[in-house]
């Protein structure tokens, strides 16, 4: 029993460490973040696209058959199809996929590209924060400048 408590003390312990949480948290944010960009996409970028081109741009519903199965003459859609059996290449969905991550990584570039350009601000900042000389060095560095001249 005292392994057994061991274990859970030190399960506790890695748990509640703050990387654990970070992670956690990070996590978390990252599942809704690419609901966000997915829905970006699907709901805002491709009826743009669709609108700019005048035409059909679902890339979800792009496909290749490149095997049906024997009989089947129910719809021609990816959902029947896949549904059936079929053997298809379902390339827009891939090219979905991509435009979410690339947009996806754009917009993380851009959030550390701004923590980046804020935490030198900070430091700059810090960096300013300098205290005075004392007199002694002050007083030294008037002799040098006087002796350079």
């Amino acid at each position: 029993m005292s392994k057994a408590k061991g274990f859970i003390k030190e399960f506790q312990e890695f748990a509640v460490k703050g990387n654990m949480i970070d992670l956690a948290v990070g996590v978390i944010i990252g599942a809704a973040f690419g609901k966000i960009i997915d829905s970006l996409v699907k709901d805002v970028l491709m009826p743009v696209i669709n609108f700019i081109i005048g035409g059909e741009a679902d890339f979800s519903n792009k496909f290749i058959v490149l095997a049906q199965p024997e009989g089947y003459t129910g719809p021609q859609t990816l959902e029947a199809l896949q549904a059936a059996g079929a053997n298809v290449f379902a390339y827009g969905s891939f090219i979905t996929i991509l435009i979410n991550f690339i947009l996806l990584a754009f917009v993380v570039f851009l959030l550390v590209k701004a923590i980046s350009k804020a935490r030198a601000r900070f430091e700059a900042e810090k960096a300013a924060e300098v205290t005075p000389d004392p007199e002694d060095i002050v007083l030294l560095r008037e002799i040098r400048d006087s002796l350079k001249k």
